[in-house]
């Protein structure tokens, strides 16, 4: 048979009793002895253990079987009761999700992007070091020759390993024949011994290893996850395979997983950190590359950084060029560098902060809840404290009654986090964001959001219990306590919380409007161009190609007369900038233009159809004609802010212009242009700064390489893009088309995704806390209202109008809105001065969102006091006054 504590419970309370009747025998059996008649021994005994009940109840809360079976009761009890109180639960249960939930999905940003960076084994000891010049602290290098890498590698004594990178973030275009033609992804060249350092184990195949660039040894490479994803269409089969990478065989022997995206590229190739090897390689030899290392257990980053120091002025004096005069090396974190670098933690830190603000509103709207419904228990906690209940006993059940709401509010918070997280990660800028970072619900963060339900809700639970516990037995079983000096603590206490949700409220709605101002002023930039329905592209050639420009022209040509021809392709053209950025930049010289300072134009080289394609403003004269494009002729065009700078007050149609940059090229040299039209400005310095001069010019007067295009479509522009890689591959299978997007894309991914993502953030949150705070100021005063029926109902006896009954509520609620939002603003004025310093655009005093927070949170307090105020006009006085 099992073990059955139930059994041991009851056979120990006959054991409890058999000792107690021994006990009671023995003082009779004294009493008989004494002198005393059986029936007075009797009497006398049982009135001398007359606790004997009290006794057996001290003695079984002692055991633990006991504890369980009172909690089992408590929990009963407390289910009862919150599941028949159909106003007070679902609010706090609202309440506990919304602030859990928010804090889960930043606490889960902050600790995939901040605490988990990488998927590195042990990520913590991978380490960065720079040479910092001591007389220009701005100074960093953070690379070392290959040479220098090998030195620092044989002679530090911290590191277990150092690895170098080169030819990463988009420097090192890999092409290969694949299908029906080329493609093209972006690679980066890895020491061998980084792989086994970094500690990742691939999908598939294996790692690269020191074997595999040896002298004679066959290249290999391996491609990351996502790229084997998109382009191979995830086949196992590849792995094995020769592919040829720009000209030269390579096996392909591993898969990467999905988190290892060291130099935000697809593939990796190894290479040698052999000493002989460096030295015979004159591209080696020459060679520049990204460094880290790995700690050996134990070692700190300091210890690593003095380390190197004496590492470093040791190869300072084999290599004094290398050096400056007074240096010194500093280290960090990787997971650190790669954070700060891209600045997405000063996106991170302001929600942290915000999101706590939204916790304490939560928090407090809860204690709000609960110390209204302590209010309403006082009857029940005085008849249950005058029936025996000790302190501890009442404590824990409000203890029971704080871990439910936990639970359930971490239930509903976590799946809101849960569908939080898959809203906000395609949110999250990609250029600010580390490609190795993942943001998900794991168990850290799940055992996170727990303490925290579970921590708040007890916090906010045993408040109200303790102001309840202290309260007059006697004035509770009277009724009275409604109008007691307690019941008035209460009301001044969550008056006071109401006021504390409301200026937290406003500091949240008023960062919120400052990032939305932010955003609209972004959105309503003027391009000067149209940006939708444009397709954006290049492509990429062999290098036999690209050795012989004409052929390469040709190839360009046949391509635009096939793209022309595309259904749903209006009009094509090729250029050498990406909207809204500008191409190469160029001195100028204006015959007749005598000036001090250096005058500079940014130049676009594009056919007659530029204009039509971006649907540009013609503003005076002409644009480029067939004519000019054909005849490469020497004109150009020039955008306004060329005319006002350089031209101003003068007919620019007509004059010359030399650009000096042209000087290089013999056909251009000393060639003038003549300015045949000026065009409306088009942002060309990105999206916060104002528009430079801009010249256009036919792009045959010289082959510049460039291979760039953009088309405008009918359709929409990503549904052409598989027909344009077709039409790329029809024209010559060698060339590949590359970075193809619609501009809307390109503007989104990095011009408007920042302001977004901080616009939607701050705003959620910000109305979530204005959503907590209508649900505290409601409760609030709905329980005055019941609190105080009797008060109501002998106002309106005496002749109070209904409509003096609202303003009277309508009264004390906004009372209570206006002294909240004036601590709001104060405290708003303050920390908006933090966003100011950490996010660009924001103007820590904008009339515009602190006007527009004041009259949202004045609508919305009335709106919160209405309903309760609408229940006071309804009283009947005769049932008010007999309500207690």
């Amino acid at each position: 048979m099992g073990w059955d504590p139930f059994a041991k419970k009851a056979a120990r309370d006959r054991e409890l009793d058999a000792e107690l009747s021994f006990h009671i025998d023995q003082r009779i059996a004294d009493n008989i002895a004494s002198g005393m008649a059986p029936d007075e021994a009797r009497r006398r005994a049982l009135m001398e253990f007359s606790t004997v009940d009290r006794v057996k109840e001290e003695v079984r809360d002692l055991h633990w079987e006991t504890v369980v079976e009172g909690f089992y009761r408590d929990l009963r009890y407390t289910l009862r009761t919150l599941m028949k109180d159909r106003r007070f639960t679902p609010l706090a249960v609202l309440a506990l999700a919304l602030g859990i939930g928010a804090a889960t999905v930043i606490f889960s940003a902050f600790y995939g992007v901040i605490l988990n960076t990488f998927a590195f084994k042990n990520a913590d000891q991978v380490t960065a070091f720079y040479i910092v010049d001591q007389e220009h602290p701005r100074n960093t290098r953070p690379n070392l020759t290959l040479p220098e890498l090998v030195y620092f590698r044989e002679h530090n004594h911290t590191f277990q390993d150092i690895s170098g990178e080169f030819g990463g973030f988009g420097s090192t275009p890999l092409r290969t024949l694949f299908g029906a033609g080329t493609v093209q992804f972006d690679g980066a060249y890895l020491s061998a011994s980084s792989f086994d350092m970094f500690g990742m184990t691939p999908l598939l195949g294996r790692l690269p290893n020191e074997n595999d660039v040896k002298s004679g040894a066959t290249p290999v490479f391996v491609i990351g996850a996502k790229l084997w994803r998109e382009t191979f269409n995830s086949d196992p089969s590849i792995v094995g395979k020769t592919f040829v990478l720009n000209g030269v065989p390579r096996t392909l022997v591993g898969i990467m997983p999905p988190r290892f995206r060291w130099a935000w590229v697809d593939a990796w190739l190894p290479f040698s950190l052999d000493q002989n090897e460096i030295a015979n390689n004159p591209e080696l030899k020459g060679q520049w590359a990204y460094v880290v290392g790995r700690l050996k257990p134990g070692a700190t980053v300091e210890q690593a950084a003095a380390d190197l120091n004496l590492v470093a002025h040791a190869y300072a004096r084999i290599e004094p060029r290398l050096y400056p005069q007074r240096f010194a090396v500093t280290a960090k974190r990787s997971s650190q560098q790669a954070v700060e670098g891209l600045g997405f933690a000063q996106l991170l830190y302001p929600l942290m902060y915000a999101v706590g603000l939204l916790l304490l509103i939560a928090c407090a709207n809860v204690a709000n809840l609960l110390l209204a419904r302590a209010t309403v228990r006082a009857r029940e906690i005085s008849v249950r404290s005058a029936l025996g209940a000790s302190r501890g006993r009442l404590l824990r059940q409000f203890l029971v009654e704080s871990l439910c709401l936990a639970f359930a509010g971490c239930l509903a918070g976590c799946f809101l986090a849960y569908v939080g997280i898959k809203v906000l990660r395609p949110l999250i800028p990609y250029n600010q964001f580390p490609q190795e970072a993942v943001i998900e619900l794991d168990w850290q963060v799940l055992l996170f959001s727990i303490s925290m339900a579970v921590l708040s809700t007890v916090i906010c639970g045993m408040a109200p219990a303790l102001h309840a516990l202290r309260r007059d037995i006697r004035s509770g079983l009277s009724g009275t306590g409604a109008s007691t000096g307690t019941g008035a603590a209460h009301g001044k206490l969550r008056s006071g919380l109401v006021i504390v949700e409301v200026a937290l409220s406003v500091i949240l709605l008023v960062a919120s409007g400052l990032m939305m101002h932010r955003f609209v002023q972004v959105e309503r930039t003027d391009l000067g161009i149209n940006p939708h329905g444009l397709v954006f592209a290049g492509l990429s050639f062999p290098p036999t190609i690209k050795q012989t420009p004409e052929q390469q022209r040709l190839v360009f040509e046949r391509f635009f007369n096939k793209l022309r021809s595309l259904p749903g392709v209006t009009s094509v053209s090729s250029t050498v900038t990406q909207p809204p950025f500008a191409g190469p930049g160029s001195d100028i010289t204006i015959p007749g233009k005598v000036h001090t300072q250096r005058w500079m134009t940014a130049l676009e080289l594009c056919n007659e159809n530029y204009l039509a394609t971006l649907q540009g403003r013609l503003l005076r004269g002409r644009f480029l004609s067939e004519t000019d494009v054909v005849g490469a002729r020497r004109v150009a065009v020039v955008n306004q802010e060329f005319v006002d700078q350089y031209l101003a007050g003068e007919n620019p149609i007509g004059r010359t212009v030399k650009f000096n940059r042209f000087d290089q090229v013999p056909a251009l040299k000393d060639q003038f242009f003549e300015i045949v039209g000026v065009v409306g400005n088009t942002k060309n310095q990105g999206m916060s700064r104002p528009t430079g001069p801009q010249v256009y010019l036919p792009h045959t007067i010289m082959w510049s390489g460039s291979t760039k295009f953009i088309a405008r479509t009918a359709v929409k522009p990503e549904a052409l893009l598989p027909d344009i890689r077709r039409i790329v591959w029809e024209t010559d299978p060698s060339v590949a088309l590359i970075n193809a997007t619609s501009l809307d894309d390109l503007l989104q991914k990095y011009m408007y995704a920042t302001p977004e993502f901080e616009f939607i953030t701050f705003t959620t949150l910000a109305s979530i806390g204005l959503l907590l705070v209508l649900i505290g100021i409601f409760s609030v005063m709905a329980y005055t209202v019941a609190l105080q029926t009797h008060e109501i109902g002998i106002r309106m006896a005496l002749g109070a109008a209904r409509n003096k009954v609202v303003a009277w509520v309508l009264r004390r609620g906004m009372k209570l809105v206006a002294f909240g939002m004036l601590i709001g603003l104060a405290g708003s004025m303050a920390t908006n001065q933090i966003l100011a310093s950490r996010i660009q655009g924001i103007q820590s005093l904008d009339p515009w969102a602190y006007g527009s927070v004041l009259v949202l949170t004045l609508i919305a307090g009335a709106a919160a006091c209405l309903a309760p105020a609408y229940r006071a006009s309804k009283v009947d006085p005769l049932e008010a006054i007999r309500y207690e």
